[in-house]
């Protein structure tokens, strides 16, 4: 299985970027994986909230397969622990699947196709996070999920 973290957005940004990366070489160990920063469209400044997020909905959902296992990450989502995320991850393989894709939104969330095509809704906390530190969190989780999977001493109860 494949893992892709997906962000529409900016870069990383330079504070966050390395610990982001190191997270993502750790679970290479585990799975595939690849981040996928999706720009946002060149006239989004003159773009209304919605008109920004069908735009952007666009973009990204041409990006995906009818296959792919969908995870987006919003604050209205589910909320699950470390452990239960890792028992979602061994599920997805269980069932064969090829790439799980995990999305952050862009700076309005995302429009309501991608809710539609999102096979599983997850939210990091109730709190609001800024998408970089949504990044870091998202792959610090999966990295902990694999540690899990594995029984490695990584995750502490």
């Amino acid at each position: 299985m494949k893992i892709i973290l997906c962000s529409i957005g900016k870069p990383h940004d330079a504070l966050l970027k390395q610990a982001i990366e190191d997270f993502t070489k750790r679970i290479t160990n585990y799975f595939p994986i690849d981040w996928q920063i999706i720009s946002p469209p060149k006239n989004a400044g003159v773009l209304s909230e919605n008109d920004l997020k069908k735009a952007e909905a666009a973009i990204f959902l041409q990006q995906l397969t009818k296959d792919d296992y969908l995870v987006l990450l919003d604050e209205r989502g589910k909320n699950i622990s470390s452990p239960e995320l890792s028992t979602f991850l061994q599920q997805r393989g269980n069932e064969s699947t090829k790439r799980i894709v995990f999305l952050i939104g862009g700076a309005f969330g995302v429009d309501e196709s991608v809710f539609t095509r999102a096979n599983f809704t997850w939210s990091l906390s109730k709190l609001v996070f800024p998408h970089m530190i949504a990044r870091l969190i998202l792959a610090e989780q999966v990295y902990r999920a694999c540690t899990i999977l594995r029984n490695e001493k990584y995750h502490h109860t």
